[in-house]
C-alpha cells in the first residue's frame, strides 16, 4: 500500500514540475508578448522606494525605452538624468527569461561591473518575474568588492498600465515604475547603443 501510495505520488509530482515548466514558458512568451508591443516607445518613471542610498535618483528624470526587440533579445535602456550608462537586456531561454544589466561609459566601453544579473527561478506569474543573482554576478560582486550585492534579486512586472523595475536583498529595495499608458519623446541613445 505504502509503495503504490509513493509510486502514485512521483508520478504526480513528476506530472506537476512538467506542468510547471510548461506554465512557466507560457508566462514568460506572455511577458515577452506584452512588452515588445512596448518597442520603440519611452515611458517616464519614478522612484517609488525610499531607500536613503536612492535619495539622489529622486531629483533626476528617469525613462525607460523598449528600444530593441530581436531574436528573442528586448534591450531597454534606462536613462537617469544625463546619464545614458543603464541597459537592462532581457532574452528567451530554453528555461524561460533571462535579465543582464549592460553598463557602458560615455565612449561606450563596457564598465567593470556590467553583464551582471540572472534567470528567471520560478515564473508563476505573468505579471511579475523574479531573476535570482547568477553565479557569474556572485563572482564578478565578490571579485570587485561588492559582496552586499550577491544575495541580489531583481524583478521586472508588467501590467496594462505599468512597467516596474525592482532590486532586493536585505536592508536593500529599489523600486522604480513606469506609467507605460503615456509615451514620452524618445531619449537619446544610451551610452555605446548596439
Amino acid at each position: 500500500m505504502i509503495r503504490v501510495f509513493l509510486s502514485g505520488f512521483a508520478i504526480l509530482t513528476a506530472c506537476a514540475c512538467s506542468l510547471d515548466a510548461t506554465t512557466a514558458q507560457q508566462y514568460a512568451d506572455e511577458f515577452v508578448t506584452k512588452l515588445t508591443a512596448h518597442c520603440g516607445n519611452a515611458y517616464p518613471g519614478k522612484l517609488v522606494s525610499t531607500d536613503e542610498a536612492d535619495a539622489d535618483f529622486v531629483r533626476q528624470e528617469m525613462v525607460m525605452h523598449v528600444r530593441m526587440c530581436e531574436n528573442d533579445v528586448i534591450r531597454i535602456p534606462f536613462h537617469v538624468g544625463d546619464d545614458r550608462s543603464r541597459t537592462w537586456v532581457i532574452t528567451r531561454t530554453d528555461r524561460g527569461l533571462r535579465l543582464k544589466h549592460d553598463h557602458r561609459h560615455e565612449d561606450g566601453e563596457e564598465d567593470v561591473i556590467t553583464q551582471y544579473g540572472g534567470d528567471a527561478a520560478i515564473i508563476d506569474n505573468p505579471a511579475r518575474i523574479e531573476f535570482p543573482v547568477d553565479e557569474y554576478s556572485i563572482d564578478l560582486f565578490n571579485r570587485e568588492g561588492l559582496t552586499a550585492s550577491v544575495t541580489n534579486v531583481w524583478a521586472l512586472e508588467l501590467t496594462d498600465e505599468m512597467f516596474a523595475y525592482e532590486l532586493s536583498r536585505p536592508n536593500r529595495h529599489f523600486r522604480v515604475e513606469f506609467d507605460i499608458t503615456k509615451p514620452i519623446e524618445t531619449p537619446p541613445e544610451p551610452w555605446g547603443a548596439k
